[in-house]
């Protein structure tokens, strides 16, 4: 570790102009993470609880086995083959909705999104980066720049010793820093996405980019090659199938050469081509004229020869070399891309003989020959994106009021808009308003201009959890996408608002009671809007654990994303189409009421996310989201001149509101319930969920002020006292249920977890209530717990126990880490007091 000094004086300084930022996850290559833990269950309903109800585990036995041995898929949701937590992943590389690979803290490419919503978590040993150090002719240095030391490949150099670099991510950005010992040579990659906040172009594209930085600090010139080998495929059986062949390219425009090789992978369902390639300038800067990158493209087979299809069995790779030499005490920059064009998919049902074009096809066409341009474009556009990206993220980077684990979390969690599984699909050239509509004519004025404009989004509730646009779910997600892209988020939300006017007749068994039932009803939020393996947005509804008609919390939710996303964009033309649907969820809704007192009633099963956790009757997150339901009716019946609508609402506002204080408000916080059971009086942790909304969409002011305010006070800081500061010695975030005495909740598996994305939501909750200090220091234990203590960068799982155990891993929720943002954009200039703490890592 004689270097260790001198290579973080590197970590934390600049390359050419770039400086690594010095907020960020970081990690030395050379480091080991102590804390293993296993998944204990990859459902929501929980090993126990399967036993427990021994029909519904004969029943999902019996749809596990049909789905994998019958129809040879994978199920939304897998008992029996939770992902394992593998701590080796880092910043993934793409844009949204044209899949993504991801590459690992150590080098390695570990982690495959191509086909939707289908992931292999397979580290092909050939995809590697190597670098060469030539001196006076002569070969002093090679080294593959992986710790690893696989049994394969033997005549490559493995072995990196990783006490010698360190790994620093900043989604969309990541830098890995190498000191050559005994070379006095330091180089940088730095990998950079094109995610861009309002860009609904280049923020698509399936690229990625490493900007290798060269420092020569000896006093004789060094010839510095930096090699990128790819081999065909994914590392899964497919790879061995046989038709794959490989070719090179070159491409000159605009005063910039780029050669490469394309690997074309002729699966019989979602062909694609992946793309290496590296930049040679012609024009007359600093690394052109005699200086200029030299570059050298092999494709080559380890069985067959160059450009032939491969046999059955066989592989087949290919490798991009870049060269210059850095003179004396002097830097030097090579360019390496990667780019992967599948323009075209079919899904699992593969019924659909229209099969749908990803986003970035609009720009480069859907011929599946886009790879080359793909790359061109890339390479020559990366600074344009590093300037965009430096100006979105650098004034949060530099505000001395925000501690650096937040500026971390912030960002980096931003990942799985990316590798959610995401979707973004072009409407067909042929579509009309009707099909996007469906049959029963919804009459959205917009849906139609909106869609064939921005395209449809979907991301999965989870890379273990494999459903398209979980609603109740991205209800906490959605800050990220209304913030940043809010295009996006319309654009999702007329799709929700389409299903919600359309009903599907359609039985389903239901796995929790057994009983068929109608997949979708009509004016009711489906649940999510499709599986993978089937057909999204034509089939909605994959999750079969609850019917989720009888869910209390669906409707509601996309009522207050409704108005929190006019809010944010001041979109009148999409209130307006939104608002008879908000009518038609609501007037739903009312039934839930029934014992006409203003307030809706949980049926005393798992009826809303929290879906193995029961209520009984008037229950605080609920309650408190009806409550805040019925606010922006008023709200925006109001804003449309709708006096009807408005008087209806205001009286179930007023009625509403002292039976919630009625039956739930004990003095301190609200209880869990109004059952009077052994549980009723929990502390749950998400019991403001509803006031959490309003004031993040500017409401709770005056006339629309809901909750009192000492009421929310009290119970936020009841919920720091007990869920926060007794859950893990106050380090852990915050758990979902907590006894008045101080002890778990253990009346489900899921009262005892702490979830990362409700926690974040919590914080959220605080900040907007003045209790900043208190809400980063509720967020910074699940931070710490998640990316540090376990490991789990860029795979945040939805929970974790007190047991430092946890469940789906790389969820959507923690995405409502944008909430906080949002809260602290949206308190008045404060001073001190409004600073989080400054805590030491």
């Amino acid at each position: 570790m004689a270097d260790s000094a001198k290579l973080m004086e590197r970590f934390e300084g600049t390359a050419r102009g770039h400086q690594v930022p010095s907020s960020g996850w970081r990690i030395c290559l050379a480091h080991e993470f102590a804390e293993k833990r296993k998944p204990y269950q990859a459902s929501d309903v929980s090993a126990s609880d399967v036993v427990k109800h021994l029909g519904l585990g004969i029943r999902y036995l019996r749809w596990w086995y049909r789905k994998t041995h019958v129809e040879k898929k994978c199920p939304v949701i897998d008992l029996f083959n939770p992902l394992p937590l593998r701590q080796i992943y880092g910043c993934p590389l793409g844009g949204f909705g044209g899949g993504t690979i991801t590459r690992g803290w150590r080098g390695e490419f570990c982690r495959w999104q191509l086909n939707p919503g289908v992931y292999h978590h397979k580290t092909v040993v050939a995809d590697q980066f190597t670098v060469c150090l030539r001196r006076k002719g002569q070969t002093v240095y090679q080294q593959v720049l992986s710790v690893e030391r696989p049994n394969v490949l033997q005549g490559w150099n493995w072995g990196y010793c990783g006490h010698y670099a360190f790994y620093h991510a900043l989604y969309p950005r990541a830098w890995t820093v190498y000191q050559l010992p005994g070379q006095d040579v330091g180089l940088t990659c730095r990998q950079v996405s094109p995610i861009i906040p309002h860009d609904y172009q280049d923020t698509s594209l399936p690229v990625g980019v490493f900007v290798w930085e060269l420092e020569n600090g000896s006093d004789e010139a060094v010839d510095v090659s930096i090699m990128l080998t790819l081999r065909n495929g994914t590392g899964t059986k497919e790879d061995k199938s046989g038709g794959h062949w490989n070719e090179p390219f070159s491409l000159e425009k605009e005063g910039a050469r780029v050669s490469g090789v394309l690997l074309h992978h002729c699966s019989p369902v979602n062909p694609y081509t992946l793309a290496i390639s590296a930049r040679e300038q012609c024009g007359a800067d600093g690394r052109s004229g005699a200086e200029s990158p030299s570059v050298l493209t092999v494709c080559f087979s380890y069985l067959t020869g160059k450009g032939s299809l491969t046999e059955k069995g066989e592989v087949t790779a290919a490798a991009v070399c870049a060269t210059c030499t850095v003179p004396p005490r002097g830097h030097r920059t090579l360019e390496l891309g990667m780019a992967w064009d599948m323009p075209r998919i079919h899904f699992g049902s593969k019924e659909n003989n229209v099969s749908p074009r990803r986003r970035y096809t609009r720009y480069f066409g859907s011929a599946g020959d886009a790879c080359p341009a793909l790359s061109h474009y890339a390479l020559t556009h990366y600074e344009q994106w590093e300037e965009k990206i430096e100006s979105w993220q650098r004034p949060i980077l530099e505000s001395s009021h925000l501690p650096p684990w937040y500026k971390s979390a912030l960002f980096n969690e931003l990942y799985f808009v990316a590798d959610g599984g995401t979707l973004w699909l072009e409407l067909p050239p042929e579509a009309c308003a009707e099909d996007v509509q469906g049959p029963a004519g919804t009459g959205l004025s917009q849906i139609f201009p909106v869609l064939r404009e921005y395209g449809r989004f979907a991301y999965l509730e989870g890379q273990e959890y494999r459903m398209y646009n979980t609603y109740d779910v991205h209800f906490y997600a959605s800050f990220a996408l209304a913030m940043l892209w809010p295009k996006l988020e319309i654009s999702l939300q007329y799709d929700i608002a389409a299903a919600v006017l359309n009903e599907d007749t359609q039985p389903r068994l239901y796995l929790m009671n057994g009983q068929m039932a109608q997949v979708k009803l009509k004016n009711v939020v489906p649940h999510d809007i499709g599986d993978p393996e089937d057909e999204p947005w034509q089939r909605v509804n994959a999750y079969l654990i609850h019917d989720t008609a009888g869910w209390k919390d669906l409707n509601l939710k996309f009522v207050l994303q409704v108005y929190r996303d006019y809010y944010l964009t001041q979109d009148t033309a999409y209130l307006q189409d939104m608002w008879p649907v908000c009518q038609a969820v609501m007037d739903s809704e009312l039934k839930f009421d029934t014992d006409d007192d203003g307030l809706i009633e949980n049926s005393g099963f798992a009826d809303q996310t929290y879906d193995a956790w029961v209520a009984t009757g008037a229950s605080a997150y609920c309650g408190s989201l009806w409550l805040a339901a019925v606010c922006v009716m008023c709200k925006v019946a109001g804003i449309v001149g709708d006096s009807e609508v408005l008087q209806k609402y205001s009286a179930i506002r007023r009625k509403g509101s002292e039976a919630f204080e009625r039956l739930l408000w004990n003095g301190k916080y609200y209880n869990y319930d109004s059952s009077g059971g052994p549980f009723s009086s929990t502390v749950m942790s998400d019991q403001c969920a509803g006031q959490w909304f309003l004031r993040a969409s500017g409401l709770d002011q005056g006339e629309f002020q809901v909750f009192p305010r000492s009421h929310v006070v009290s119970a936020l800081k009841t919920i720091f006292e007990l869920n926060v500061m007794g859950f893990g010695n106050g380090t852990m975030g915050a758990v979902n249920g907590m006894r008045p005495d101080g002890s778990l909740d253990t009346s489900s598996v899921q009262s005892s977890e702490a979830w990362v994305g409700v926690v974040y939501a919590l914080a959220a909750t605080m900040i907007q209530e003045g209790l900043v200090q208190e809400g980063f220091h509720t967020a910074e234990g699940c931070y710490r717990t998640v990316w540090e203590r376990l490991g789990m960068a860029f795979q945040t799982p939805e929970a974790y126990c007190q047991r430092k155990l946890f469940r789906s891993l790389a969820y959507m929720r923690p995405l409502s880490i944008w909430s906080m943002q949002l809260a602290l954009e949206s308190r008045p200039a404060a001073g001190p007091s409004a600073s989080p703490p400054a805590s030491p890592r």
